[in-house]
């Protein structure tokens, strides 16, 4: 039987209170992906959130099984994911982080200035964390006035760089 590949969905951070709730750090902003009823795996084991509020943005999970502060504490740093399987189609423009990682940045004339080592997550824009051959990285602004084009599939992304950085793939 294949395995398929597990995202990581987010991390807990912490128990809460005395039941056996814990808070989760998301890496995902859709916040259904931890609704009452949702299952995924925890550093590789089943669960099942039993119920779900949020305070400020973040998860606050009471987790089938989990009774109480200690058995919230034993989970503390693990790992909440989910199948690739289960990952929603995007709208056309959007891609998922996992699927940039690696890809080839190229200027407008096709040179090969790096490629993609992290997608770095804030509030105005996306940042891609391009690595050069010399080991060196530059960040790309994720905007429409630096990143022309992107093709997944390609692992290709075409950039207008400013000279001084792409200079530094040179």
């Amino acid at each position: 039987m294949e395995q398929t590949e597990q995202i990581a969905i987010g991390k807990i951070v912490a128990a809460v209170g005395l039941r056996g709730e814990v808070k989760v750090y998301p890496y995902s902003d859709n916040r259904e992906r931890f609704a009452s009823g949702a299952e995924f795996l925890i550093d590789g084991r089943p669960a099942r959130v039993e119920a779900v509020r949020f305070v400020k943005n973040l998860p606050i999970l009471k987790l089938d099984g989990i009774t109480d502060r200690d058995g919230a504490e034993s989970l503390r740093g693990c790992v909440l994911s989910i199948s690739a399987l289960a990952l929603a189609p995007l709208p056309d423009g959007e891609w998922y982080v996992r699927d940039l990682i690696g890809c080839d940045v190229c200027d407008e004339a096709g040179r090969v200035l790096g490629a993609i080592a992290d997608v770095i997550q804030n509030g105005a824009q996306d940042l891609y964390e391009i690595a050069v051959p010399d080991g060196k990285t530059f960040l790309l602004p994720a905007v429409g006035a630096f990143v022309i084009h992107v093709d997944v599939r390609e692992k290709r992304v075409v950039a207008r760089v400013p000279d001084d950085l792409s200079a530094l793939a040179t």
